[in-house]
């Protein structure tokens, strides 16, 4: 009686498991049947067991994700973050990655599109792009050629790859696009003639390069180029599988703020964080990155075309009448 009971024992935990695993219910009842002790019960049921995990772990997609910028400020934390779920990385820059390339210039884009594929032919799961300059750096070319034409040209670089895996694409733009000190007539040559970067270069070239509010009109003209270039492609990228959307992070402790001159530190603190109110007046980057790698994964499958403000409400407090 205990042997039979022992096979319905199994034949019941068979049976509503295999259906969960897609495993075949008639071969399991055969193999029930022929159970002969006890011992064998167990054994079968341990087989059982370790086929689910098997299965389970077919079923957890790790994914191989590129980033630019990836060896300091909000691209090293993303990095961080991806890997501690158990995903390739491949980081892209000057130095510390995988990839070394200067993606202001068009070579060096070129070279780090061509190892991505050399790397990836399969495809890719994700592009992340944080890669850029601050308006205090002192050269406006330089913010012109990374912060835009450097990130718009890894993402059409890679557009194939994340195709064939129905992949993401984040981008980096700034709060300070809704705070009107955009160059706009810059911010359109960006997106009307991005296919002309010496042209705008030339533009910016007659500008003055050491007046600090210049520098960082050019700044947000170009990080409010890149998010409507972002919101222009989301719609075509997205019927083509592809989901495009831009974080804009309000003032965060970076290498980037570090380096920031006195004038330059002041102002960024005169901007008030309002979940930050009487203790810090930057975030973290790790505030940042996390809704990177939440808009990069599957969680965020219905986000497309946002631009998504990370800034612990300083837009709001800013733009309070503004819902759109």
């Amino acid at each position: 009686m205990a042997h039979r009971s022992g096979i319905l024992i199994l034949y019941s935990f068979g049976y509503f498991h295999c259906i969960r695993l897609d495993y075949n219910r008639k071969q399991f009842i055969r193999k029930a049947v022929s159970v002969e002790s006890k011992a064998e019960v167990v054994k079968q049921m341990e087989k059982l067991q370790l086929f689910g995990q098997k299965q389970t772990k077919r079923r957890i997609h790790m994914g191989v994700y590129a980033i630019t910028g990836g060896s300091s400020g909000i691209g090293a934390k993303t990095v961080e973050l991806l890997k501690q779920k158990g995903h390739e990385v491949i980081n892209i820059d000057l130095r510390k990655c995988d990839i070394e390339a200067n993606l202001a210039t068009p070579e060096g884009r070129q070279k780090a599109v061509d190892e991505l594929h050399q790397k990836h032919p399969e495809g890719l799961d994700g592009m992340v792009c944080c890669a850029g300059v601050s308006g205090a750096c002192g050269n406006l070319e330089l913010i012109i050629s990374l912060n835009f034409f450097g990130t718009i040209a890894l993402v059409k670089g890679v557009y194939d790859l994340l195709k064939k895996k129905g992949g993401t694409c984040v981008v980096t733009s700034s709060n300070t696009i809704s705070q009107g000190a955009a160059r706009m007539d810059i911010a359109d040559l960006l997106n009307n003639n991005n296919d002309d970067e010496q042209r705008i270069l030339n533009v910016v070239s007659q500008l003055d390069a050491t007046n600090l509010s210049v520098g960082n009109s050019i700044y947000v003209a170009t990080k409010y180029a890149l998010a409507r270039w972002m919101r222009r492609h989301s719609a075509t990228y997205a019927a083509n599988g592809v989901r495009i959307n831009a974080v804009a992070p309000g003032n965060v402790h970076t290498a980037m703020t570090a380096t920031m001159s006195a004038n330059a530190k002041m102002a960024l603190n005169a901007l008030p964080i309002p979940t930050k109110y009487g203790t810090e007046t930057l975030m973290d980057s790790e505030e940042i990155a996390s809704v990177i790698v939440f808009l990069s994964s599957d969680d965020a499958r219905g986000v497309n075309g946002n631009v998504m403000f990370v800034d612990g409400g300083t837009d709001a407090l800013l733009n309070t009448e503004k819902v759109y």
